[in-house]
């Protein structure tokens, strides 16, 4: 399967070829720029795209920002969040995540949240051979 960085350096080569085609639909608030793939049923609601990205079928890409070699998957949810090279594989939700996402693969079905729930912890269920990267505070 290769190493994280081999799969975002394979999709960055990818997307560098990527042709331009907005089949979904883009909001007259939204900024689309560079070669921007929208698949058929995604919305982009108050944003900024970057490309090369491609965004999947029924993606909702709401008051966030999406950057360069970018991909993600169908039926995806980013509220509130920044995203740039990085793979965001189906059914996955980012919410409200106040640091931007980088150099990051996302599995299947993952939600990443924010939450203002006391005490102040992380809480994780982390896959076999992952790694975590957090920000210290300092």
């Amino acid at each position: 399967t290769g190493k994280p960085y081999d799969l975002l350096e394979a999709n960055r080569l990818i997307l560098d070829n990527l042709k331009a085609k907005i089949s979904g639909e883009v909001n007259k608030e939204s900024l689309v720029t560079g070669k921007v793939t929208i698949e058929e049923g995604a919305k982009i609601i108050n944003s900024t795209v970057r490309g090369p990205v491609i965004i999947g079928k029924n993606t909702i890409i709401e008051n966030s920002y999406i950057g360069p070699f970018t991909s993600i998957y169908d039926d995806c949810y980013i509220k509130n969040s920044e995203v740039e090279f990085s793979i965001i594989l189906k059914e996955c939700k980012i919410l409200d995540v106040d640091i931007r996402i980088e150099h990051s693969l996302l599995g299947n079905d993952v939600e990443v949240v924010r939450t203002n729930d006391r005490p102040a912890t992380h809480r994780f269920l982390i896959g076999d051979q992952s790694r975590v990267e957090l920000l210290s505070k300092g």
